[in-house]
């Protein structure tokens, strides 16, 4: 699992798995999911992710043995 955070996009990216993207469905308004073609989730991208995510170094201290980049 990999958690990246883009501070220029304000984009933060939830990475599980390196299987290749079939499609993406927005879950909610902002919320991308990535899905495999067994329909399986992939990954998880939160656009404006300051606005939606109330600390982001609370999520990502909760996520502490995750793989953490911010760019």
């Amino acid at each position: 699992m990999k958690l990246t955070y883009d501070k220029e996009s304000d984009t933060l990216l939830l990475v599980l798995t390196k299987n290749q993207i079939e499609e993406t469905e927005e879950v909610r308004p902002g919320i991308l999911a990535d899905i495999d073609k067994s329909g399986a989730l992939v990954s998880l991208e939160i656009l404006n992710a300051s606005r939606k995510v109330d600390t982001l170094k609370e999520l990502i201290a909760s996520h502490s043995p995750v793989q953490v980049e911010v760019a």
